[in-house]
């Protein structure tokens, strides 16, 4: 029942639970992932940094300050395009807040959650004057393993697959798992699991299972190519922003090719949403590469800063402890000469400074003699 195999493949995975429990509290492996995927995204990020002349604080603080708002953002973009879910008859007030909160079970759009970085990130980046396109080309990396991550994710939900296959790549999953969790008639009602699918079951390991494609899996790797190309062209890139144009341009075309398969997207009418944007995307960022390519071309000189050797981002690093060290040295040798003219002016006076004397007749009415006058 727990199983997910991939017979063309000749693979079995009889037992794989969607989470585990620690003192009676269950932790689903779809909030572990993500929580370590921004892990990962913040590691790669720091590395970035200290080769393209920032410093690793600076991602530090970005992170701090967008896990909060993507994640938020992720899940109010599921909701607004998926409401009948949240919002409805026999669903009390209670019940609806409790299912928006819970995104233990998945629930969370990618595209929300990058809408919302972005927004983080600009105003981010005004407050630090870090320049935004230098910046957004080192968190590219990370926005692609934390969707890369977050893929797998979906993979131990059972969720994010295509339509009926039975084609070498099938993932195949026993309908008793959603029966055993009471989903089954939702999938069905809702399209996620067609009629298609139920008629074509085809027996695993003894068990009745849907055949599907795993889109899941092929946005993983096409991610994943992604990754692959844009570590290969950083040290070849043309200008701050490209590479970060570059993974929209690409991500954008994975998307579109890939939600035309799936049967569980958020949709606008007879649209899907995902595919929408994924379009505006390729569209926008198409024409970003392309000006600032003719315009390279027309023998402008962007501002680009290209990634470093480790050794020398290791060597620079080293000069700005050092250089920091240097300051704060003269600092507190200013501090203490300034004491030392303090400490001989004194001593060149005679002695401490006299005290002033109290006036014999204070002010009347100030309170100073004891007793106010009526």
């Amino acid at each position: 029942m727990n199983g997910i195999y991939f017979p063309g493949l000749g693979i079995s995975l009889p037992n794989v639970p969607d989470g585990f429990k620690i003192f009676g509290v269950e932790i689903k492996f779809y909030g572990l992932i993500i929580a370590i995927g921004f892990v990962i995204a913040l590691k790669i990020a720091m590395s970035q940094a200290e080769r393209t002349g920032l410093t690793e604080d600076n991602y530090i603080d970005y992170f701090l300050w967008m896990i909060i708002p993507t994640i938020l953002g992720a899940r109010i973009y599921y909701i607004l395009f998926n409401l009948k879910e949240y919002v409805g008859e026999g669903i009390s007030f209670g019940e609806s807040l409790r299912r928006m909160i819970d995104i233990r079970n998945g629930g969370l759009a990618i595209y929300g959650g990058i809408i919302a970085g972005v927004l983080v990130s600009w105003i981010f980046a005004k407050k630090k004057k870090i320049y935004l396109p230098q910046f957004a080309d080192n968190i590219t990396y990370g926005i692609l393993i934390g969707q890369i991550m977050g893929r797998w994710g979906n993979f131990f939900n059972r969720e994010v697959f295509g339509t009926y296959t039975n084609s070498f790549i099938r993932m195949g999953i026993p309908v008793d798992y959603y029966k055993s969790r009471g989903s089954l008639s939702y999938m069905q009602s809702s399209g996620i699991i067609t009629d298609e699918m139920m008629n074509n079951t085809e027996i695993i390991n003894g068990q009745e299972c849907i055949t599907v494609v795993p889109s899941f899996l092929l946005e993983g790797l096409w991610n994943l190519g992604i990754l692959l190309f844009l570590f290969w062209y950083r040290k070849r890139k043309k200008f701050d922003g490209e590479l970060s144009m570059i993974y929209i341009l690409g991500y954008g075309i994975g998307r579109f090719l890939i939600e035309g398969n799936r049967t569980d997207s958020l949709m606008i009418g007879p649209l899907k949403v995902s595919q929408v944007v994924a379009l505006l995307c390729v569209i926008t960022s198409l024409a970003v590469l392309i000006r600032n390519y003719l315009k390279i071309r027309a023998g402008h000189i962007p501002q680009c800063h290209r990634p470093i050797s480790r050794a020398e981002a290791k060597a620079l690093k080293a000069a700005r402890k050092a250089e920091e060290a240097k300051q704060e040295k003269q600092a507190k040798q200013k501090k203490e000469n300034a004491q030392h003219e303090t400490d001989t002016s004194v001593e060149e006076s005679g002695g401490d400074p006299p005290e002033e004397e109290a006036p014999e007749n204070p002010v009347e009415g100030s309170g100073e003699s004891g007793e106010d006058e009526i």
